[in-house]
């Protein structure tokens, strides 16, 4: 149960006289943040505010910090999340943490159902340049679907053999809204936003030789992109990437059941 689906039946069972209000209350007096030890505060409210639940960044936390944060955030959400977490990481929070799947490629931990249906219309079309992009291309792709919605992916498309991308046109005319990763020069964004009729979210990433200053040359060439319609996230920024691409359809969904109800 989603944390609006339970607040809205406790406040149902309070109305119905089910529920005392100083339950309610007990229940209710961590509904904005709740203390884990002395380290962290979860954000329960998070998900009512902005519709993605808070999300666990990996680096800088101990195997045992991140277990104890996904079992209190667990009894709240049917999805718990956790990015950057390296192999060795997941290998000592496995024996903390029953139910925890790895996403090997993405760095994602998740407790999650072993399927989650999309919950939203509309489609992510998520593309990388190059082979060595796929750990950011992936995060985005795993959050993505771990968000409940639907992903289509297409990698090693970059412009450097441009015709593996024009043989693909049917999934950047079927997507809502796409996804482009690449390092390097990262010209792959403005070639795909010049084909596209939907938003073009470019995400630079790290890879590439000296002169591209860890993803300083790509992030510059996004920016500059001549292709109008193209928004950048920061350098590897999968993650945030699938955030903005989720709020894009979540939003029109809004405005497509107002739209409805008028």
């Amino acid at each position: 149960m989603s944390q609006n689906e339970t607040l809205r039946s406790l406040l149902v069972a309070v109305a119905n006289g089910k529920v005392t209000p100083d339950t309610a209350f007990d229940s209710l007096k961590d509904l904005t943040y709740e203390s884990v030890g002395e380290f962290a505060k979860i954000d329960h409210h998070r998900q009512l505010r902005t519709g993605f639940p808070e999300v666990i960044w990996g680096p800088g936390k101990t195997p045992d910090q991140i277990a104890q944060i996904i079992e209190v955030m667990r009894l709240r959400n049917p999805v718990v999340m956790a990015t950057r977490i390296e192999s060795a990481v997941y290998a000592a929070l496995e024996s903390k943490v029953s139910g925890l799947r790895y996403y090997e490629s993405a760095r994602i931990c998740a407790i999650a159902p072993p399927t989650i249906e999309p919950q939203f219309a509309g489609e992510i079309g998520i593309l990388s340049a190059g082979t060595a992009d796929l750990p950011v291309a992936e995060e985005a792709a795993v959050t993505a679907e771990l968000s409940g919605f639907r992903v289509q992916r297409l990698w090693d498309v970059g412009v450097a053999g441009i015709h593996r991308l024009l043989s693909n046109l049917h999934l950047i005319e079927s997507a809502s809204v796409l996804i482009v990763v690449a390092g390097m020069e990262g010209a792959l964004p403005s070639v795909v936003a010049g084909l596209a009729s939907c938003p073009v979210i470019a995400v630079p990433t790290s890879i590439g030789y000296g002169a591209s200053f860890g993803g300083l040359a790509p992030l510059l060439t996004m920016l500059n992109s001549c292709a109008a319609g193209v928004g950048v996230v920061n350098i590897d920024n999968g993650f945030g990437a699938a955030v903005l691409a989720g709020q894009i359809l979540r939003t029109a969904e809004k405005l497509r059941l107002a739209s409805a109800a008028s």
